[in-house]
C-alpha cells in the first residue's frame, strides 16, 4: 500500500515537512483550496511553492478549485507526480486533464462521496489516478464514511472492465482503524492521523500493514 501524507492539519508546517522528509511516505499530498469550490482557502502558490526547501518528496496535488487551469500550470513546475481535479467542476474536464498530461504530469480525477462511479467512465482513457473522497472535501479531521468501502469495490470492478491502469486513491478520515475499509485501493491519503502522532514513521507503518 502506498501512503500520501497530507499536511492540511499541520500546526508547524516547516518542521512537519522536514520530519516527513525523513520518513518513507511515498508522496506529500497537497490540498489546494480556493474558498469557492470548497469553503476553506489554503495558502497562495507563492508560499506553497517553497515546499521544495523542506522536502524532496514527490507531490500529490489535489485541486479543490473552481478554475483549475492556472493552478495546473503553477503546480506542474514543482516536483509533482500527480495533479488531480474534481469531476464535479463546471469546466471542460477533458480539456483540463489533457493540459495536465501536456505538462508531463500524471493526471487524476477526484469524486465527492455522493458522486457515482459511473460518471468517471468518459474520462478513464486519460486517468492515471482516481481519488475517492471518503469525507466531504474541504476540511481535515473528518470521520471516514464507511460506505466508501463499497464504492472502492465498485470502482475496482469498473477499472478492470475498461482495462484501465489508473491507481485508486482514497482520502478522508484514514487511520489504522479505517484502513480496513480500503483494501481495494492503491494509495491511502492520510493527514491528521500521521501529523498528530509523535512518530510520523510509526503512523505510516501502521497504514502499510
Amino acid at each position: 500500500m502506498l501512503v500520501s501524507t497530507s499536511f492540511l492539519s499541520s500546526k508547524d508546517l516547516i518542521n512537519d515537512l522536514k520530519k516527513l522528509d525523513q520518513t518513507n511516505t511515498d508522496f506529500i499530498h497537497m490540498d489546494i483550496m480556493d474558498g469557492k469550490f470548497v469553503k476553506t482557502k489554503t495558502m497562495p502558490f507563492k508560499e506553497m511553492r517553497n515546499i521544495y526547501k523542506y522536502t524532496s518528496k514527490r507531490l500529490d496535488v489535489h485541486l479543490m478549485v473552481e478554475n483549475p487551469k492556472k493552478y495546473i500550470l503553477n503546480y506542474a513546475t514543482l516536483n509533482t507526480e500527480y495533479i488531480t481535479i474534481h469531476l464535479e467542476l463546471n469546466v471542460d474536464i477533458e480539456k483540463n486533464l489533457k493540459l495536465i498530461k501536456d505538462c508531463g504530469i500524471k493526471c487524476g480525477l477526484a469524486i465527492k462521496p455522493d458522486t457515482e462511479i459511473k460518471e468517471l467512465v468518459p474520462y478513464l482513457p486519460f486517468l492515471d489516478l482516481i481519488l475517492v473522497m471518503s469525507v466531504e472535501p474541504g476540511m481535515g479531521g473528518q470521520e471516514f464514511i464507511k460506505e466508501t468501502k463499497d464504492k472502492l469495490s465498485e470502482l475496482k470492478v469498473l477499472l478492470k472492465e475498461y482495462n484501465s491502469k489508473a491507481k485508486i486513491s482514497v482520502d478522508g478520515g484514514i487511520n489504522d482503524n479505517t484502513k480496513k475499509y480500503c483494501k481495494d485501493c492503491d494509495i491511502l491519503v492520510s493527514g491528521s492521523y500521521i501529523i498528530s502522532g509523535r512518530d510520523f514513521q510509526k503512523q505510516i507503518d501502521t497504514l502499510r500493514e
